[in-house]
């Protein structure tokens, strides 16, 4: 068997291994999951008819503030879900199930390609899950067309793959299970700081830097551009450098740390 060959049949086992995880111990993922549906019904049957029109003016209504609100979310969700991600990595190095990995015959790096391909997953299925509750409030996206939601499927998977390999490396770097959780909260903390509840303009100038130049804001704009048809400028290239930037970052980060280990 080529080498190949082999990375891709391990890289498969490691990932039904972290999808059968996943399923046998959803709770996780679900608590995870509950903050960002929270904060959606949160902002907009609590203070929806106040920050709708706090942003558009007095003739703005829920309606505007829930299509304002849902893109910020699914984006949030993504960090979310790959918080699971760190626990995960970090459970598997202290509890003794790599060690014996490497006793075995089978591609190195399958393992983290197992928690990769399958955070990712999970973020695309907690997504839809998100969507589908911003959906049944009111959200709609009337004017994308077929490209433009491709576009933004494809800005969503991005996304997750960059934050889950952030994820893994600080899984990685944790020494027990509650030590990535509390690493890994930036991952819920900046989408708070973002434009995902108010535009950046509404904020205090000496915040906007920090909302402005963050992974966050130029991934939600780019996502209400193309959901919404609102202006998009340079937040598609920032989004996109980001992206890969963050996704490079986190794997030459992982792989390092993982072969470090002894």
């Amino acid at each position: 068997m080529s080498s190949l060959s082999l990375a891709v049949r391990d890289s498969s086992t490691m990932l039904r291994r972290n999808l059968l995880h996943a399923r046998r111990y959803p709770s996780l993922t679900l608590n995870l999951l509950l903050t960002p549906i929270m904060l959606l019904l949160l902002f907009v049957y609590v203070f929806g008819d106040t920050m709708s029109a706090g942003i558009g003016g007095s003739g703005a209504d829920r309606a505007d503030y829930i299509a304002y609100l849902v893109p910020g979310l699914l984006l949030m969700t993504i960090g979310s879900t790959t918080i699971g991600t760190a626990v995960s990595v970090a459970n598997d190095m202290t509890e003794g199930i790599i060690a014996r990995f490497r006793t075995m015959a089978i591609h190195r790096g399958s393992v983290l390609v197992g928690h990769v391909v399958g955070s990712v997953l999970q973020s695309v299925a907690s997504v839809v899950l998100v969507g589908a509750v911003g959906f049944a409030i009111g959200f709609r996206s009337t004017d994308a067309t077929a490209v433009e939601w491709l576009a933004a499927f494809g800005l969503l998977v991005l996304f997750a793959l960059a934050l889950t390999w952030i994820a893994v490396g600080m899984g990685l770097v944790s020494p027990n299970a509650e030590a990535a959780s509390n690493n890994a909260m930036p991952l819920i903390f900046l989408p708070l700081i973002s434009s995902a509840f108010v535009p950046v303009d509404a904020m205090p100038g000496w915040f906007q830097p920090i909302a402005q130049y963050q992974p966050f804001t130029p991934a939600i704009e780019t996502l209400r551009g193309l959901l919404l048809g609102t202006e998009i400028g340079h937040n598609g290239w920032l989004a996109a450098a980001w992206c890969v930037g963050l996704a490079v970052l986190g794997y030459l980060w992982s792989t390092s740390k993982f072969d470090d280990q002894k």
